[in-house]
This record gives structure tokens, C-alpha cells and sequence, in this order.
């Protein structure tokens, strides 16, 4: 095999590795942060620094999170196939790309402003920190939440150089949404955590059923939080048409998933979430941009 071939084939795993994909779940939240934050569209540099630090941040997590976890998925039938426990990838090339993820989320903070910057090791050791906390809580999926839900303050300070109360309705909102379906995306685990002493869970702890509908409030919570920001922000019949799209999917998404039949999860999970953030940012962006040119 040629170095360019196995160069594109560790690019592939890599990519799947770190889930690339589902950078669509945190992006668009930082995108309308960094939109509310400049009442309009922040600049090209602006919006460039802060996609390359997002992606950059998340890889570096995700990286972190599969070496943490190789020997779980290992043992784990729906996670055995991953690159790292069918040793595809070495825990040393891991372990670069992650150094390098780090690296470049530093330049990419660095770039933007001086508090960015000073924020970032904060930042980043948080979103590393994610993947032990299922090893002593159950509230797991609420770190995980609010390893997410830094985004939108994080492109608050990087277009204002401060932070304001208003944007944290958006990362209080993003902690619930993501903790929310990371308790629904918990219940495919169910019978491998409760057979791990060492692993803590929500849908372990309480059962499935109830796991499901705290995920049902903390995602009605959401909703309340994302409509208490529409009002603080002016956004409008736009804003409040995205925002009832928004309902109408989290309402979708949970009908998707029953007790006794998670048969549907994937599409619940990946689909559905994929779309909300987007069409906040569609509907919202558009309707911050209509104020700001009035």
C-alpha cells in the first residue's frame, strides 16, 4: 500500500473515530452565539477562528474520550468495532492527534483575544474531563451537557472580548438539549453498565423508563430557556417560528424512543438533533440579521 493510501485510510478512521460528523450538534450554537454577540454577523476572521477552535476542541475530546474508554468498548459488543479496540489505530497515533487537536484549538483561541485565550486551558481540560465523570456520577450526562454547552459563551467572549448573562440562557439551554439525548443514546447501554460496577448512568440508576422522562423535562427546560432568550433578544415571529419548529422535533424526537423499544434511537438521536441546531441557526440567525438591518 502506497503512503498516500495509508495516509487517506488513517484520515477515514481517524474521522470515525472522533465522530467528525456530529460537530453539526455543537456548531450552530456557537455560530448564534457569536451572531448574538455581534447583533449581526461577526467578521470572517472572527467566524473562522471560532469554527476551526470548535472543531479543533471537539476532536481533541472525542480523541481523549476513546482512549480513556478502549478497554470499555472493547468489552462492549455495540462499540468493539471501533478503531482503537480492533487496534486499527494505535493509542500512539491517538495520543498525537489529540496533542495536535489541542495545539491547534490553543492557536485558534490565541487568535481571537486575549481572554479567549486565557479561558482556553479552562476550557479544554473541561471537555477532557467529560470522559471520567461516568466513572463516579449520575449526572454524567449533564457534564457532557455542559462540555457542549460552553460553545455558545465561548463565541460571546470570542467576538466581545466579555461575557453577558444573556448568552448563558443559550448555554444553559445546550447542557439540557445535549444531556437530554445523551440519556436517550444511554438507554442502548443499559444492560452493559449495570453488568460494570465501575460505570454510572442515569438509565441504570432509575431504569429506562424514568431516564426517559427526565430527558422529556430536561428538554422541556430547554425549551423554556430558549424562549425566555427569544424574548430577551427581540428575535420576533422568525424567531418564534424556529423555535416552535424546534418543539415540534423534540416532541418528535421522544416519540421516536419508548421503554420497551429503542429500536428507533439512531434516527432519534442523530437525525433529529442534527436538524434542531441547524434550524435554530437558520431561523434565528436570519432573524438576528433582520434586526440589526432595521
Amino acid at each position: 500500500m502506497s503512503a498516500d493510501a495509508g495516509a487517506w485510510r488513517n484520515l477515514r478512521r481517524t474521522l470515525e473515530m472522533i465522530k467528525f460528523e456530529h460537530s453539526i450538534f455543537a456548531l450552530p450554537f456557537a455560530l448564534l452565539g457569536a451572531m448574538l454577540a455581534a447583533d449581526g454577523w461577526p467578521s470572517a476572521r472572527q467566524l473562522f477562528w471560532i469554527v476551526v477552535a470548535m472543531v479543533a476542541a471537539r476532536s481533541a475530546a472525542m480523541t481523549f474520550n476513546r482512549l480513556v474508554d478502549r478497554e470499555l468498548d472493547a468489552a462492549n459488543p455495540r462499540t468493539r468495532n471501533r478503531a482503537l479496540p480492533r487496534g486499527l489505530l494505535s493509542p500512539r497515533f491517538a495520543w498525537m492527534f489529540l496533542l495536535a487537536s489541542a495545539v491547534v484549538f490553543e492557536i485558534a483561541a490565541a487568535s481571537l483575544n486575549r481572554l479567549t485565550l486565557e479561558l482556553s486551558p479552562l476550557a479544554l481540560a473541561w471537555v477532557l474531563f467529560y470522559s471520567y465523570t461516568k466513572r463516579f456520577t449520575w449526572l454524567s450526562h449533564l457534564a457532557l451537557g455542559a462540555a457542549l454547552g460552553i460553545a455558545p459563551a465561548a463565541a460571546w467572549i470570542a467576538v466581545r472580548g466579555s461575557l453577558a448573562p444573556r448568552i448563558l440562557l443559550l448555554s444553559g439551554a445546550v447542557t439540557l438539549w445535549v444531556g437530554g439525548f445523551d440519556i436517550l443514546y444511554a438507554c442502548q447501554d443499559y444492560d452493559f453498565d449495570r453488568a460494570q460496577p465501575g460505570l454510572r448512568s442515569l438509565p441504570k440508576l432509575l431504569g429506562i423508563a424514568a431516564a426517559l422522562r427526565w430527558a422529556q423535562i430536561l428538554h422541556a427546560i430547554m425549551l423554556l430557556l430558549l424562549l425566555w432568550l427569544l424574548l430577551a433578544s427581540g428575535l420576533g415571529w422568525l424567531g418564534g417560528g424556529g423555535l416552535a419548529a424546534v418543539a415540534g422535533l423534540i416532541v418528535y424526537e421522544h416519540s421516536l424512543v419508548k421503554p420497551g423499544d429503542l429500536s428507533r434511537l439512531d434516527a432519534a438521536f442523530f437525525t433529529v438533533n442534527g436538524y434542531i441546531g441547524v434550524l435554530l441557526l437558520v431561523t434565528w440567525g436570519a432573524a438576528i440579521v433582520l434586526r440589526a438591518g432595521r
